[in-house]
């Protein structure tokens, strides 16, 4: 029986994260996880203000690491591996979580495992169930619209991607018009469920184009543009949520219908769907259809794991701990701002140890 036992941390955005994770003949057990969000902090200026999420995770992040091994039952000492997100992401943040995982490998003798935030997001579904390779992904989040093809640990490739705006952004930006609070996206959904969808004319653009890359740029302007023509009463508040969420809604479901006709798989095809807006029921529900219109398998992670997650990140370095992906030279890895999770090989990849493109953490 193989077991590898990993401490996952994530400070790539405004969540400081940590969790325990063991992985035994493929199957995770979360062993502790803990999550300190910043809502409160970035309220005020409706978004994340990137200064003041790096200064919360250096205030926090040794506390939130030290009650995740805590919470496991565990010592530093009974670890087999520490993971720390590396990019993407704010890159004051990323640097915070890598440095507390450097330095907790260095004084425990542990590897240092460097993870790739979206990495850790096409893996999450892993955490709940059984989701063997390959499989078809949307990463859906604030900062990341794409279609990935996921046909192993490391093997990566992306099919189409957002030309502009993600998704997650959009739904903030409309939240952020209407004044209806920050997270927008949970904001958005919560007005939509009392409004009528077909009541405004949005634009679905880039449906009418091949490919798979998508835009939201144009949708947030014709949002705004009903905003700036007058006041709107709550319903046409609602209105416009429940009509902008159909239309984002429609721009992934038709890109998920065209991938789905494009990706190939031996036996059943599975279509994964993971990051914040994975947790909007009416994009699932409307995946869950195209999904059924190709015998695939729609798969989410459980919705605590959709948004930024330690546990997702403890996997991901599990994962590759356990097939022997180690890199000797991981402590000279940099914090990267950009990072694309096609460009993410696997951890045995003397790339790995230089980083020459992020900042040195």
């Amino acid at each position: 029986m193989t077991s590898h036992t990993v401490l996952g941390i994530e400070t790539s955005c405004d969540e400081t994260a940590a969790a325990v994770l063991r992985l035994e003949n493929g199957r995770a057990t979360i062993l502790s996880e803990i999550v300190r969000s910043q809502v409160e902090a970035h309220a005020p200026y409706g978004g994340v203000v990137p200064e003041i999420a790096a200064r919360a995770h250096a205030d926090i992040a040794d506390q939130i690491v030290a009650a995740a091994i805590e919470e496991s039952g565990l010592s530093l000492s009974e670890l087999d591996g520490i993971a720390a997100t590396s990019g993407p992401g704010l890159i004051g943040g990323v640097m915070v979580g890598m440095m507390t995982g450097k330095a907790l490998a260095l004084a425990s003798g542990k590897p240092f495992l460097p993870v790739n935030h979206l990495e850790g997001h096409a893996l999450s579904p892993r955490l709940a169930e059984d989701c063997p390779f390959p499989y078809l992904l949307l990463l859906v989040s604030g900062g990341h619209c794409q279609f990935i093809e996921v046909r192993g640990l490391g093997r990566y490739r992306r099919l189409g991607t957002t030309i502009d705006d993600a998704a997650g952004e959009a739904f903030d930006k409309l939240a952020k018009l209407l004044g209806l609070g920050f997270p927008g996206g949970p904001a958005v959904e919560r007005n939509a469920a009392g409004g009528d969808p077909k009541r405004y004319k949005l634009p679905r653009p880039l449906m009418d184009r091949d490919g798979l890359d998508m835009s939201f740029a144009g949708l947030k302007t014709a949002a705004a543009r009903i905003i700036e023509a007058g006041e709107l009463s709550e319903q046409d508040k609602s209105d416009l949520c429940a009509s902008y969420q159909a239309a984002i809604a429609d721009c992934l479901t038709q890109r998920a219908d065209r991938a789905l006709g494009m990706f190939e798989a031996d036996g059943e095809k599975r279509l994964v769907v993971a990051g914040g807006v994975a947790a909007n029921q009416a994009i699932r529900t409307s995946l869950e259809e195209a999904a059924s219109r190709h015998c695939a398998r729609l798969i989410a992670p459980p919705l605590r794991h959709c948004t930024d997650n330690a546990a997702m990140i403890a996997l991901a370095g599990a994962e590759h701990l356990a097939v022997g992906q180690v890199n000797g030279d991981a402590m000279s890895f940099s914090a990267r701002p950009r990072w694309p999770l096609d460009e993410a090989s696997a951890l045995s990849d003397p790339a790995y140890g230089g980083g020459k493109r992020g900042a040195k953490a």
